[in-house]
């Protein structure tokens, strides 16, 4: 018939030939493979449905089990290491307090000021959020009395014998003015590593890890610690037996 190409009667079977083997090889090559795992001893692993993982454990045990980073890749100027976690919802330091005055990376700061030097400097560990609870009333330490300041949420303090949450202050926390609603997100915390999750780091007799979304801090040693989240908080003394908890709805920032 006009318009159909002519092929050569006898090329028609080699073409079938290769048609009909692919099935065959494609059967050899499964073999093959399954055949190679078998050798090596490799498995395919199946997600069981049921499964359900085990809660994380208490902030305490979580400091005393998790790896330690290497601290070198934190430091943050005098004597200080620092991080944020991969949400950039938590900073912290481990780092040292004269008095009041504490030597942060990420705020101004009065602790090398020369009077503040004749005060006996002491380890601390320090978070800020950008999205947190309030304080519940039984942990508020201070009326602020005289300072025209309230008493908010989103800063969390750990001494070697006690740990708070909130403090006097007008405004947002510096990590809320970078990562809050209406952050900036370029001011001196974004360029602080993150820690990641599940790590360690410590400093003089102090540990903060990064898990639970959120972060924990504590002396491991002395039985304190406090947990901070973005929506719920813990302080824990006398080794876990004494916990303040806020509820997950409690109120955040704004």
């Amino acid at each position: 018939m006009a318009g159909r190409l002519a092929m050569p009667s006898g090329r028609i079977p080699a073409l079938r030939r290769i048609v009909r083997r692919q099935p065959a090889r494609r059967m050899a090559s499964g073999i093959a493979a399954l055949a190679l795992l078998a050798a090596t001893g490799c498995s395919v692993a199946v997600p069981d449905p049921g499964y359900t993982p085990p809660p994380p454990p208490p902030a305490l045990e979580q400091l005393k089990q998790a790896p330690l980073a290497d601290a070198a890749g934190f430091t943050a100027g005098e004597d200080a290491v620092a991080f944020v976690t991969a949400d950039r919802n938590v900073v912290c330091a481990l780092t040292s307090a004269r008095g009041a005055h504490l030597n942060l990376p990420y705020e101004p700061n009065s602790f090398n000021d020369p009077a503040t030097r004749k005060l006996d400097t002491v380890p601390v560990a320090h978070c800020e959020l950008a999205f947190y609870p309030a304080p519940e009333a039984r942990d508020v330490r201070d009326d602020c009395t005289g300072t025209g300041l309230g008493y908010l949420g989103g800063a969390a303090l750990l001494t070697p014998d006690r740990a708070t949450y909130g403090e006097c202050r007008s405004g947002v926390t510096e990590m809320e003015s970078e990562y809050g609603p209406k952050g900036s997100r370029g001011g001196v915390i974004a360029k602080l590593p993150v820690l990641p999750d599940g790590a360690n780091l410590e400093r003089n007799g102090l540990r903060c890890s990064s898990y639970n979304n959120g972060v924990a801090c504590g002396n491991v040693s002395g039985g304190v610690a406090f947990f901070v989240s973005r929506d719920h908080y813990e302080l824990i003394s006398d080794a876990g037996k004494k916990a303040s908890a806020a509820p997950s709805k409690a109120p955040k920032s704004p």
